[in-house]
Protein backbone atom coordinates (compact mmCIF):
# COMPACT_ATOMS: atom_id res chain seq x y z
CA UNK A 1 0.00 0.00 0.00
CA UNK A 2 1.30 3.66 -0.62
CA UNK A 3 3.33 5.94 2.04
CA UNK A 4 0.92 8.65 2.58
CA UNK A 5 3.44 12.31 2.55
CA UNK A 6 1.96 14.22 5.50
CA UNK A 7 3.64 17.91 5.12
CA UNK A 8 3.92 19.72 9.01
CA UNK A 9 4.11 22.95 10.60
CA UNK A 10 3.09 22.82 13.96
CA UNK A 11 0.57 20.27 14.16
CA UNK A 12 0.94 18.26 17.20
CA UNK A 13 -2.61 18.59 18.43
CA UNK A 14 -4.45 17.24 15.62
CA UNK A 15 -1.62 15.06 14.17
CA UNK A 16 -3.21 11.91 15.97
CA UNK A 17 -6.71 12.41 14.86
CA UNK A 18 -5.22 12.41 11.36
CA UNK A 19 -2.97 9.03 11.35
CA UNK A 20 -5.92 7.29 13.48
CA UNK A 21 -7.95 7.92 10.22
CA UNK A 22 -5.61 6.58 7.85
CA UNK A 23 -6.79 3.56 5.96
CA UNK A 24 -4.98 -0.07 7.18
CA UNK A 25 -1.95 -0.74 5.26
CA UNK A 26 -1.11 3.19 4.54
CA UNK A 27 1.94 4.28 5.72
CA UNK A 28 2.13 7.97 6.90
CA UNK A 29 5.17 9.81 5.82
CA UNK A 30 5.56 12.72 7.94
CA UNK A 31 7.86 15.35 6.83
CA UNK A 32 7.95 18.07 9.53
CA UNK A 33 9.12 20.93 7.72
CA UNK A 34 10.28 23.50 10.95
CA UNK A 35 7.65 22.77 13.25
CA UNK A 36 8.40 24.57 16.76
CA UNK A 37 6.15 22.49 18.51
CA UNK A 38 6.28 18.48 19.49
CA UNK A 39 5.22 17.49 15.58
CA UNK A 40 7.97 15.27 14.40
CA UNK A 41 7.91 13.64 17.90
CA UNK A 42 4.20 13.15 18.18
CA UNK A 43 4.34 11.60 14.91
CA UNK A 44 7.29 9.41 15.48
CA UNK A 45 5.67 8.65 18.87
CA UNK A 46 2.34 7.21 16.83
CA UNK A 47 4.18 5.09 14.36
CA UNK A 48 4.81 7.67 11.35
CA UNK A 49 8.21 7.52 9.89
CA UNK A 50 9.40 10.86 9.85
CA UNK A 51 11.50 12.86 7.91
CA UNK A 52 12.85 16.74 8.73
CA UNK A 53 12.81 19.09 5.78
CA UNK A 54 14.59 22.64 7.30
CA UNK A 55 14.35 24.16 4.00
CA UNK A 56 10.80 26.13 4.19
CA UNK A 57 8.28 25.81 1.61
CA UNK A 58 5.13 23.25 0.98
CA UNK A 59 6.80 22.27 -2.09
CA UNK A 60 10.26 21.64 -0.33
CA UNK A 61 8.09 19.24 2.00
CA UNK A 62 6.50 17.30 -0.60
CA UNK A 63 9.27 16.63 -2.22
CA UNK A 64 11.56 15.66 0.56
CA UNK A 65 8.91 13.22 1.08
CA UNK A 66 8.91 11.74 -2.61
CA UNK A 67 12.74 11.49 -2.17
CA UNK A 68 12.18 9.34 1.18
CA UNK A 69 9.03 7.27 -0.02
CA UNK A 70 9.60 3.61 -0.38
CA UNK A 71 6.82 2.83 -1.98
CA UNK A 72 5.63 2.41 -5.75
CA UNK A 73 2.68 4.66 -5.16
CA UNK A 74 2.55 7.65 -3.25
CA UNK A 75 -0.23 10.12 -2.04
CA UNK A 76 0.01 13.43 -0.60
CA UNK A 77 -2.50 14.73 2.16
CA UNK A 78 -2.44 18.40 4.46
CA UNK A 79 -1.99 17.32 8.07
CA UNK A 80 -4.33 19.86 9.17
CA UNK A 81 -7.50 17.63 10.16
CA UNK A 82 -9.21 19.33 7.10
CA UNK A 83 -8.77 15.98 4.92
CA UNK A 84 -10.11 12.80 5.95
CA UNK A 85 -7.60 10.30 5.69
CA UNK A 86 -10.21 6.82 4.94
CA UNK A 87 -11.19 8.62 1.61
CA UNK A 88 -7.59 8.17 0.39
CA UNK A 89 -8.84 5.23 -1.29
CA UNK A 90 -10.75 7.17 -3.89
CA UNK A 91 -7.60 8.71 -5.16
CA UNK A 92 -5.06 5.87 -4.70
CA UNK A 93 -6.77 3.10 -5.85
CA UNK A 94 -6.97 4.44 -9.69
CA UNK A 95 -3.42 4.72 -9.93
CA UNK A 96 -2.71 0.97 -8.35
CA UNK A 97 -4.64 -0.06 -11.04
CA UNK A 98 -2.88 1.51 -13.33
CA UNK A 99 -6.57 3.33 -14.72
CA UNK A 100 -4.69 7.00 -14.17
CA UNK A 101 -1.26 8.50 -13.72
CA UNK A 102 -2.27 11.29 -11.53
CA UNK A 103 -5.67 11.12 -9.46
CA UNK A 104 -6.66 14.27 -7.69
CA UNK A 105 -8.82 14.66 -4.89
CA UNK A 106 -11.13 17.58 -5.51
CA UNK A 107 -12.49 19.34 -2.74
CA UNK A 108 -16.24 19.36 -1.30
CA UNK A 109 -16.50 21.92 1.42
CA UNK A 110 -18.33 21.56 4.50
CA UNK A 111 -19.92 25.02 5.72
CA UNK A 112 -17.17 27.10 6.99
CA UNK A 113 -14.30 25.38 6.02
CA UNK A 114 -13.01 27.29 2.92
CA UNK A 115 -13.20 30.98 3.07
CA UNK A 116 -14.61 32.48 -0.23
CA UNK A 117 -11.51 34.17 -1.40
CA UNK A 118 -9.64 30.78 -1.17
CA UNK A 119 -12.20 29.11 -3.13
CA UNK A 120 -12.55 31.82 -5.67
CA UNK A 121 -8.51 31.79 -6.17
CA UNK A 122 -8.99 28.06 -6.45
CA UNK A 123 -11.48 28.08 -8.70
CA UNK A 124 -9.83 31.01 -11.09
CA UNK A 125 -6.59 28.44 -10.99
CA UNK A 126 -8.99 25.64 -12.52
CA UNK A 127 -10.35 27.72 -15.40
CA UNK A 128 -6.84 28.43 -16.47
CA UNK A 129 -5.53 25.22 -15.65
CA UNK A 130 -8.68 24.44 -18.18
CA UNK A 131 -7.45 27.14 -21.08
CA UNK A 132 -4.20 25.60 -20.83
CA UNK A 133 -4.59 21.96 -20.84
CA UNK A 134 -8.03 21.04 -21.83
CA UNK A 135 -8.21 19.42 -18.21
CA UNK A 136 -11.31 19.77 -16.49
CA UNK A 137 -10.30 20.40 -12.75
CA UNK A 138 -12.82 21.92 -10.15
CA UNK A 139 -9.74 21.86 -7.85
CA UNK A 140 -6.26 21.22 -7.52
CA UNK A 141 -6.55 19.63 -3.91
CA UNK A 142 -3.80 18.57 -1.73
CA UNK A 143 -5.18 14.81 -1.69
CA UNK A 144 -3.65 13.24 -5.03
CA UNK A 145 -1.54 10.26 -5.79
CA UNK A 146 1.03 8.65 -8.16
CA UNK A 147 3.36 6.93 -9.05
CA UNK A 148 6.90 7.66 -7.22
CA UNK A 149 9.33 6.76 -9.84
CA UNK A 150 7.20 8.66 -12.98
CA UNK A 151 6.67 11.75 -9.96
CA UNK A 152 10.58 12.01 -9.41
CA UNK A 153 10.65 11.85 -13.46
CA UNK A 154 9.24 14.88 -14.04
CA UNK A 155 11.82 16.52 -11.91
CA UNK A 156 9.75 19.27 -10.45
CA UNK A 157 11.52 22.34 -9.40
CA UNK A 158 8.81 24.58 -7.42
CA UNK A 159 9.47 24.38 -3.50
CA UNK A 160 6.55 26.59 -2.37
CA UNK A 161 2.74 26.74 -3.09
CA UNK A 162 2.99 26.36 -7.11
CA UNK A 163 4.31 22.75 -5.92
CA UNK A 164 0.81 21.58 -6.72
CA UNK A 165 -0.17 23.29 -10.11
CA UNK A 166 3.91 22.67 -11.58
CA UNK A 167 2.96 18.63 -11.36
CA UNK A 168 -0.65 19.13 -12.69
CA UNK A 169 1.04 21.27 -15.86
CA UNK A 170 4.14 18.80 -16.11
CA UNK A 171 2.53 15.99 -15.90
CA UNK A 172 0.12 16.60 -18.63
CA UNK A 173 3.13 17.91 -20.76
CA UNK A 174 4.35 14.44 -19.86
CA UNK A 175 1.43 12.64 -21.24
CA UNK A 176 0.19 11.63 -18.20
CA UNK A 177 -3.65 10.36 -17.67
CA UNK A 178 -5.09 13.12 -15.55
CA UNK A 179 -8.37 12.45 -13.21
CA UNK A 180 -10.06 13.92 -10.52
CA UNK A 181 -12.51 12.55 -7.83
CA UNK A 182 -14.59 14.33 -4.78
CA UNK A 183 -13.06 14.17 -1.54
CA UNK A 184 -14.50 15.83 1.82
CA UNK A 185 -12.90 19.14 2.96
CA UNK A 186 -13.80 19.86 7.00
CA UNK A 187 -13.11 23.01 8.39
CA UNK A 188 -9.45 22.48 10.32
CA UNK A 189 -8.34 22.89 13.62
CA UNK A 190 -7.26 26.74 14.13
CA UNK A 191 -6.84 29.21 10.89
CA UNK A 192 -5.12 27.51 7.77
CA UNK A 193 -1.32 28.88 7.07
CA UNK A 194 -2.50 29.21 3.79
CA UNK A 195 -6.16 29.81 2.81
CA UNK A 196 -6.87 31.13 6.21
CA UNK A 197 -5.94 34.65 5.55
CA UNK A 198 -6.25 36.74 2.35
CA UNK A 199 -1.82 37.36 2.93
CA UNK A 200 -1.53 33.86 2.76
CA UNK A 201 -3.86 33.28 -0.52
CA UNK A 202 -2.10 36.15 -1.88
CA UNK A 203 1.39 34.04 -1.44
CA UNK A 204 -0.20 31.26 -2.93
CA UNK A 205 -1.38 33.11 -6.22
CA UNK A 206 2.25 34.64 -6.41
CA UNK A 207 3.82 31.45 -6.69
CA UNK A 208 1.04 29.91 -9.07
CA UNK A 209 1.71 32.70 -10.82
CA UNK A 210 5.51 32.25 -11.33
CA UNK A 211 5.31 28.84 -12.33
CA UNK A 212 2.10 29.80 -14.89
CA UNK A 213 5.16 31.98 -16.30
CA UNK A 214 7.72 29.41 -16.26
CA UNK A 215 5.80 26.66 -18.38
Amino acid sequence: MPDVILPVLNEANVIPRVLARLPEGFEPLVVDNGSTDDSGRVAKRLGARVVFQPEPGFGAACWAGVMAAKTEVVAFMDCDGSLDGAQLPRVTDPVISGAVDLMIGCRRAEAGAWPPHARLASLVLARVVKRRTGLTLRDLGPMRSARRDELLALDLRDRRFGWPLEMVLMAYAAGWRIASTPVTYAKRDGRSKVTGTVRGTLKTIADMTRVLQQS
